[in-house]
């Protein structure tokens, strides 16, 4: 019973956080505020109930605003809506396959290269509402939004921009006073309270809000702001037939969706999990933000995935299970049948401050600057490429050139890393042991895969035919080798091979275990053997150079 108690009173904690932002976060994707809060209740209800994690709370979150906006301004509501179930599809696909473990290899300079590149993109969305400026609708590149925000500077309204000053002060510093009212409620309905009161002393100043921007219709009524009913089950693509068309224009953006969410959730879970000593199920995650996306756009709901800020004030208020982001959920929706009202007056600059901080919070500026400073110039490169692709371009250019980026510039590293070295029979290895006269022995340290097989095998291309009558090729400190490296390798040992020479490849043999053995070298090669180790390919040799000397020519095998 007092777990039940803890998970209740936890829920209602994220919930209040939840109402405020999750209209935010749909008002800046472009769609009315009430998709925002039906995502939080059914998508946040559904995967709780589902998911892998018992702490998380899935709902709207920032980092989708860059790529939902582009959607909606390309095919509207249905389309955004349409987008969303192909996308939890594409993710339930994703953990039946056992994929989520795979989100893990993604390099950490790529998230936070893209994240970064999110949160400036967010922030700049919020400054048209900060600032109250008079704006058509915004165009879907950065630089050209930037430029109509630019050319709107002399529509600046002080008001506006005063009611935001005061939300993002108060979000600041109410934290620190004030830590028994989750401070963007507080906030909000303050700054809300004041331009109410301001509006009705001088009746000229006037705040935009959620209910002079957005209207709904009510059983025929329209009202201001979001509707006072339940969400109602509905065709995402509306009215019209669902055609391949549009299906095959939507794919791209369900998959950056279905990455983006997969990327996000699975790193708030992690981080779930160091908050609570736990372990999340990663693949049973992504399959339950697979159904609540499904699911959510048949509600009116948008792309929603785990949302860290939540997850962790969920976790800081006591929750024990996942009852508690279910009665998050089920708080939203009495809010919006009993509150919509309210709503109304929220000042949309007082939201836009909230989503300020909101981008602030996700830049981690300190973090970007000190990994700038201190990481290797590889890393830095890859994050700064990811950061400015995200804001130029979009998410999924920039997370495909920054892992290939990465993966590029790690085999380069790893290729660095391998060596090899020649000792020929007149001195001893590292270990102690003399070589036998006529003894070369080629020693190989690293892995031997498709960037480094060319390198490691350079300086056995320099041995001359006179320098030995028994190579050996040591690959006991080789810990994998791929078919490239394969293919080099065997190369490498038939150009050794001779009428007057043999080679000995010593092990243990680098993994896979069986590449070496499936490769059948002493069948494919006359003069060529194996042997278990290092000390068993110098006995091996010495007792060649013995039984066949220079003056009798080796018979043929």
């Amino acid at each position: 019973m007092a777990e039940l108690r803890a998970d209740i009173l936890a829920g209602l904690v994220v919930g209040i956080v939840a109402i405020p932002l999750s209209m935010a976060l749909a008002i800046a994707v472009g769609v009315a505020p009430e998709h925002g809060l039906y995502t939080a209740v059914v998508a946040g209800a559904v995967v709780a109930l589902l998911g892998g994690c018992k702490f998380q709370v899935t709902g709207p979150t920032a980092a989708f605003i860059v790529v939902l906006a582009p959607i909606v301004a390309r095919h509207g509501l249905g389309g955004l809506l349409t987008a969303g179930v192909l996308a939890g599809a594409m993710l339930v696909v994703m953990g039946v396959a056992r994929l989520g473990t795979w989100i893990q290899y993604i390099p950490y300079p790529v998230t936070t290269g893209f994240t970064t590149g999110i949160a400036i993109v967010i922030a700049t969305l919020q400054l048209k509402d900060v600032l109250g400026l008079d704006v058509g609708p915004m165009p879907e590149s950065f630089v050209e939004k930037v430029a109509v925000l630019w050319e709107a500077r002399a529509t600046v309204k002080p008001f506006e921009f005063g009611a935001a000053a005061l939300t993002f002060t108060l979000l600041l510093v109410l934290p620190k006073v004030l830590k028994a009212v989750p401070a963007p409620l507080l906030a909000i309905a303050v700054v809300s309270a004041l331009g109410a009161v301001v509006h009705h002393v001088v009746p000229g100043m006037t705040l935009a809000t959620i209910g002079s921007r957005f209207h709904s219709v009510v059983d025929g009524v329209e009202v201001a702001g979001i509707p006072s009913a339940l969400p109602s089950f509905a065709a995402p693509w509306g009215s019209e037939p669902l055609t391949w068309t549009l299906l095959r224009e939507l794919l791209p953006a369900a998959f950056a969706i279905a990455m983006l969410g997969a990327i996000e959730s699975l790193l708030s879970a992690v981080i779930a999990d160091g908050m609570t000593h736990t372990k999340h199920d990663s693949n049973s995650e992504l399959v339950a933000l697979g159904v609540g996306n499904i699911f959510a756009p048949f509600f009116g709901g948008i792309a929603a995935t785990g949302a860290l800020a939540r997850t962790a004030t969920n976790i800081r208020a006591g929750a024990k299970s996942p009852i508690a982001a279910v009665t998050h959920s089920a708080f939203v929706l009495l809010a919006i049948l009993l509150l919509a009202p309210l709503v109304a007056h929220i000042p949309m600059a007082s939201l836009a401050a909230l989503l300020l901080l909101v981008a602030w919070n996700m830049s981690e500026a300190r973090h970007f600057a000190g990994l700038v400073k201190a990481a290797p110039k590889s890393d830095v490169l890859v994050l700064v490429t990811c950061c400015l692709l995200t804001v130029f371009f979009d998410m999924v250019v920039a997370v495909f050139v920054g892992v290939v980026l990465a993966a590029a510039l790690f085999v380069r590293r790893m290729a660095e890393l391998t060596e090899s070295r020649l000792q020929l029979d007149s001195s001893t290895d590292d270990g102690g042991r003399a070589l036998p006269e006529g003894v070369v022995l080629y020693d190989i340290n690293g892995p031997l895969f498709f960037g480094a097989s060319n390198k490691a095998m350079q300086a056995l291309h320099s041995v001359s035919a006179d320098d030995y009558r028994v190579l050996i090729v040591h690959l006991g400190r080789v810990p994998v080798i791929d078919a490239t490296g394969l293919v080099a390798l065997e190369a490498a040992l038939q150009m050794a091979l001779g009428p007057r020479r043999h080679v000995v490849v010593a092990g243990p043999f680098p993994k896979p275990d069986d590449a070496i053995p499936k490769a059948a070298l002493e069948t494919k090669h006359e003069r060529l053997m194996l042997a278990p180790d290092l000390d068993s390919a110098i006995r091996l040799a010495e007792e060649l150079v013995t039984a066949h000397p220079p003056s009798s020519p080796p018979p043929a095998a």
